[in-house]
């Protein structure tokens, strides 16, 4: 698992969108359980994540992974990611860093569920506002 979630944050790096919504199944979900009004709280199937994800890395353009910590689990198939990307706000050019904890449970080599736990309020923050945030993932 922790070479899963490697893997991930490598295409995150790469900037390849189309490979990071590859890595769930075809009925796979993404949630988002401290989403706020107006912001999507999950998306479902891989195309649906595909879509959703497209236009990521003209919003962030992510440059580090500057920590990362893998847990185990005692649960088949799941793992928690804690990480913190560092980047650049594409519209901006201010620098940002933000911190995720992600519970991605992976069966038949793909993501089941992955579910996002970050801080809405430090997006909106980083993006200048509530309205920047919610227009930048609800277009």
């Amino acid at each position: 698992m922790r070479d899963f979630v490697e893997h991930a944050l490598e295409l995150l790096l790469k900037h390849d969108m189309t490979g990071f919504a590859g890595l769930w199944a075809e009925d796979g979900v993404l949630e988002f359980p401290f989403a706020g009004p107006g912001y999507p709280k999950r998306v479902e199937g891989r195309d649906a994540i595909r879509e959703y994800l497209r236009d990521y890395p003209n919003l962030l353009d992510i440059r580090e992974i500057t920590a990362k910590t893998v847990h185990e689990t005692t649960e088949p198939g799941v793992v928690v990611a804690e990480f913190t990307a560092a980047g650049v706000v594409v519209a901006t050019q201010r620098p940002y860093e933000l911190s995720y904890i992600a519970v991605i449970t992976v069966e038949d080599g793909a993501i089941r569920t992955y579910r996002d736990y970050w801080s809405p309020q430090a997006a909106a923050e980083i993006l200048g506002g509530v309205d920047a945030l919610t227009a930048a993932f609800s277009d």
